[in-house]
């Protein structure tokens, strides 16, 4: 999350007028993440207050919103602890400001912490099987936006422009990666809703115990495994010697409540690779190719052409 439409206090007001939400106290912009404008919302309606978070979509396509706005609502109605979306005076759920679509959305408990330990990735991984069993029956369908034709565009741009942050060895990685990957087939492998994007950034936790999953906007129908993959690369991960315990840890939580099928484990380490990949070639992009912003923040590319390293000489 950040901030690249400031808004003034009447925009506030004018966004809060179609809401039943109580009178706003404050509001301030969120600079963690990259890819929408967020902010605090605080409000009061005589002695309650209310706390939420205010996203204006930046570069998000603007008739795919209302698919996440019902799956948040979905999810949260089966209980999973997530934003739920608030509802206008209209019934509708995203408001329009400077040309933009935004909503406003519950504000959980918790926090977000830089790094789990071992405790806390198996409440992740316990998390991650609720949201995958409370999306089970969410019939709305999305196709992947980072599948093989977004991977093949974005790496013949990077590769482009990949000698002002590395050299020949990158080149050679990222094609050989691709076609590799091309060659696979996950069709077969169990599949639903996944989040997608379930960095630590994106999880809430109360002491050990994760209490809340944010950040939706990259939820789309994919292997369960996928998901899986890309949390263990993004939380567990560490490229140490603690790695295996700590990717037991987050398994072990998400197969108390979602056993695995032998095809899933059997794909696993070839998926570890296909995220690292995406997410490698993600953040090169957004390195050579920056967009501004009020607050930003660009993440470093390094990280995942490590894990991508690693996976590929683990195999």
């Amino acid at each position: 999350m950040s901030v690249y439409t400031e808004l003034s206090l009447s925009d506030v007001h004018a966004i809060l007028a179609h809401y039943k939400l109580g009178t706003l106290s404050s509001f301030e912009g969120i600079a963690a993440g990259i890819e929408n404008s967020n902010f605090f919302v605080n409000t009061e309606q005589h002695k309650d207050a209310g706390r939420f978070v205010l996203t204006i979509f930046e570069r998000m396509d603007e008739t795919e919103l209302p698919y996440f706005m019902r799956l948040m609502k979905h999810l949260a109605a089966k209980g999973l602890s997530c934003p739920d979306v608030m509802q206008r005076n209209d019934g509708s759920l995203l408001f329009e400001i400077h040309g933009k679509q935004g909503c406003i959305v519950s504000c959980l408990s918790g926090k977000t912490l830089e790094e789990l330990n071992e405790v806390q990735l198996r409440s992740s991984g316990q998390a991650l099987a609720q949201l995958h069993l409370a999306g089970s029956d969410f019939d709305e369908e999305r196709e992947n936006p980072t599948g093989t034709q977004w991977l093949a565009e974005k790496i013949s741009k990077v590769l482009e422009k990949t000698g002002e942050l590395y050299g020949p060895e990158a080149e050679k990685l990222l094609s050989s990666e691709l076609a590799f990957q091309n060659s696979c087939v996950w069709e077969t492998l169990p599949r639903g809703v996944i989040h997608g994007d379930l960095f630590a950034d994106n999880i809430l936790f109360e002491g050990q115990k994760a209490s809340g999953i944010i950040d939706f906007y990259y939820a789309h129908s994919a292997p369960f495994a996928m998901d899986i993959a890309i949390t263990l690369n993004a939380q567990a991960v560490l490229l140490s010697e603690n790695d295996p315990s700590r990717i037991e840890a987050f398994m072990q939580g998400y197969e108390s409540l979602r056993p695995l099928e032998e095809d899933e484990r059997e794909a696993l380490p070839l998926l570890l690779r296909l995220g690292a990949l995406r997410f490698w070639v993600s953040r090169l992009y957004d390195a050579l190719f920056p967009r501004g912003g009020a607050m930003t923040q660009t993440k470093d590319p390094e990280e995942y052409h490590r894990k991508l390293q690693f996976h590929r000489h683990t195999e």
